[in-house]
């Protein structure tokens, strides 16, 4: 390396800093970082929907049922050792997981057919009538469009 290439070093470090700014500063970018943000904001919503106002029925329906203790031991312990040798595979777990996952499905599937629904009916309605104009800005209007009329001619 030589003096000269020394140099060179500030101008790469300028340019990746201003190519990183102009990264940053692009509008998709910044959509998705505030997409995320309120992606995990909706998702506490939605976790508190469904553990405190959907899940209380659904576990009174249930009588309490919990497929949490299910599972197939393929290696039991060994009560002569005090080693946790136990190797099972819990599909009691994953039962309850898929449970709760068909029903946060369910409840987003829901908010979305709400918002649809509601979307749907703003674009139904027919657009509001602009107001008429004041009487002394018609007027205006009316003498502007008359000069504009006579100009062309």
């Amino acid at each position: 390396m030589t003096l000269t290439d020394a140099p060179a070093a500030p101008k790469r470090r300028v340019s990746i800093l201003s190519e990183f700014r102009e990264f940053i500063a692009r509008g998709n970018v910044i959509d998705l970082a505030v997409g995320v943000i309120i992606g995990a904001a909706f998702n506490d919503i939605v976790k508190s929907l469904v553990d405190q106002i959907v899940m209380p029925p659904v576990g009174l329906l249930l009588s309490g049922i919990d497929f949490s203790h299910l599972e197939w031991v393929l290696k039991p312990d060994n009560p002569a050792t005090k080693a946790n040798e136990l190797v099972a595979i819990q599909y009691g777990l994953f039962l309850n997981t898929l449970i709760k996952f068909v029903i946060v499905a369910w409840v987003v599937f829901l908010l979305v057919k709400a918002v649809n629904v509601i979307r749907r009916r703003d674009a139904e309605r027919p657009p509001e009538a602009k107001p008429a104009p004041p009487p002394q800005e018609a007027l205006l209007i009316e003498i502007r469009d008359l000069l504009k009329a006579q100009a062309e001619k």
